[in-house]
């Protein structure tokens, strides 16, 4: 069966609007890999990933007729997991915390001994929820830090202090790593 024909990105579209089960597969079939690692950004225990990505396949294919066509689609799918995800994240914990940082945790490495083999997304877990959604939301997705105060219901400041944190954060993990790999090679 040729699912595709003519204009593919039109015709597609215009399948699910019309709930087209076949249609339905194949845009989950093209997105579930990359949906699933957006998932994975904000919500770290891959089951828990996995229901949010189940939940918002669900709503992009209930709510596809909203979608005008301005940007696209895939985007618009994208959207749909970050809030899921954030919806998730929102509903299972109800304190957003700032904790002190040290500022002196900086530690001497020179440049030529860095190993840049490092997994991002083992770095991104390793920060508390609350950080890792307000760096994803700035750096991956794009938002700013009133579009963050908005959807997180913080103030700007705080989504400020949180992406300072979680930077520093990022870095002193990194470091730490990177520190325990040059150990390992001596």
């Amino acid at each position: 069966m040729k699912l595709l024909f003519g204009n593919k990105k039109d015709d597609l579209l215009s399948r699910l609007k019309k709930q087209d089960p076949a249609a339905q597969k194949f845009f989950y079939d093209q997105n579930v890999k990359k949906l699933l690692s957006v998932s994975k950004s904000y919500v770290s225990d891959l089951y828990q990933a996995e229901d949010c990505l189940i939940r918002a396949f669900c709503k992009i294919f209930k709510h596809i007729e909203s979608f005008r066509g301005d940007g696209n689609l895939e985007g618009w799918a994208r959207r749909i997991v970050v809030n899921e995800c954030l919806n998730f994240i929102k509903s299972h914990k109800t304190v957003f915390y700032l904790d002190e940082i040290n500022q002196s945790f900086m530690e001497e490495i020179q440049e030529e001994d860095l190993v840049f083999d490092f997994n991002a997304q083992e770095l991104l877990d390793q920060l508390p929820d609350a950080y890792k959604m307000v760096f994803n939301l700035y750096v991956l997705e794009g938002y700013s830090h009133q579009e963050i105060a908005d959807v997180l219901q913080i103030s700007v400041t705080v989504s400020k202090t949180q992406l300072f944190r979680a930077k520093e954060k990022l870095r002193k993990i990194y470091f730490q790593q990177q520190k325990k790999l040059k150990n390992e090679h001596n």
